[in-house]
């Protein structure tokens, strides 16, 4: 071999060694992910260490071609807590966890638990009846793609009970209190003579604590967390039911541009954050409820024939919410019909069929 052949023949392996390397190169994608809430939540936390890492992990057992670089906004940092969804919609952000009940006008379907409390504490069973609904009933689906959203998975929160300044042992005691309480939840105190506040997670300690009200509506989890009980520290379980209150989206261009492998990395991840959630969620109720005790909480349980006069003093609050559905032209009585025959279909025993 001469010397100018020799030098071709390194210089075309040297060129295929290149070409092969930049084929195989790892492509890096650098995405936000944002909620409004501080990773002390456990639907923030698990989002972090679950969702987050399977993703991860589901990228490099499929060859390692794609791998993600994670910037964490958790808190309200970047995105505030009722403006998720605008913010992953903008591009704010890339991904994102959506809290439908403080975004009701662009999700308004998604809220159908909130009008019919007194409903299931199975927070699997609230999850995958909403997330069934959504795909089954094309206008709650389109809710998250009319607002620039891929939707991945859901999340319940707890039962919802009651965390008051006073002792609550039938409804008269509610009489002229004010109770703070989520976005929608404010129906189920109206004919009780208390009146409702407007407030989140991240207000309840201060409005309790300033006197803006007298109590709140909140879930054990949540309460314990915002630590709740030394503000407010008569504990009365009502067992509103457990709520559907959000999930992970991804901004829509930004996913429909991702590589195939990507996106399904995104749609088992969502799966398994969604089941990992409901068991964790599930197994911290007691838990957090004897932290609660144990810090002076004081406990006690609305009897049923108390929990069904609850339930019968309120105004029709499903049937409204369905008619106001149905009058901007989407499905209210089907998602309410259908919502509330899933749950009787999964062993929930109703005070009251918020359906009729």
């Amino acid at each position: 071999m001469t010397r100018r052949t020799l030098l071709a023949t390194l210089l075309a392996a040297a060129l295929g060694l290149g070409y092969g390397a930049a084929a195989t190169a790892q492509q890096i994608i650098k995405l936000t992910a944002v909620a409004g809430h501080p990773p002390v939540f456990l639907w923030v936390k698990t989002m972090d260490e679950v969702f987050l890492t399977e993703v991860d992990k589901r990228l490099a057992a499929s060859g390692n071609k794609y791998k993600i670089e994670w910037t964490k906004a958790w808190g309200g940092t970047l995105v505030k807590l009722g403006a998720e969804s605008k913010g992953v919609a903008d591009g704010v952000a890339d991904v994102g966890l959506v809290s439908t009940v403080f975004e009701a006008p662009k999700f308004p379907l998604q809220n159908v638990t909130y009008f019919t409390p007194f409903g299931s504490e199975d927070i699997a069973l609230i999850s995958k009846t909403v997330s069934a609904l959504q795909e089954s009933i094309p206008a709650m689906g389109d809710a998250w793609r009319k607002n620039g959203l891929v939707y991945l998975g859901g999340m319940a929160l707890d039962s919802y009970h009651i965390w008051t300044k006073f002792p609550l042992t039938r409804i008269e005691d509610l009489q002229g209190k004010k109770i703070s309480a989520p976005g929608p939840a404010a129906g189920w105190i109206r004919g009780t003579g208390a009146v409702a506040v407007a407030g989140n997670l991240n207000s309840y300690y201060e409005d309790i604590k300033s006197g803006v009200s007298d109590g709140v509506l909140v879930f054990s989890t949540g309460a314990w967390a915002a630590k709740v009980h030394e503000v407010a520290p008569y504990i009365t379980k009502v067992n509103f039911g457990s709520m559907f209150s959000g999930g992970i989206a991804v901004n829509k261009s930004r996913f429909e541009h991702f590589p195939p492998e990507v996106q399904q990395a995104f749609r088992e991840a969502a799966e398994v954050w969604s089941a990992a959630y409901a068991r964790a969620q599930s197994a911290a109720v007691n838990a957090a409820m004897q932290k609660m005790i144990d810090a002076g909480g004081k406990v006690s349980e609305l009897s049923d024939v108390e929990r069904k006069r609850w339930a019968d003093a309120l105004s029709p609050v499903a049937k409204t919410w369905a008619a106001d559905a149905q009058g901007k032209g989407l499905p209210g009585n089907e998602v309410l019909t259908a919502y509330i025959a899933d749950l009787i279909k999964g062993g929930a025993k109703l005070p009251r069929d918020w359906s009729k």
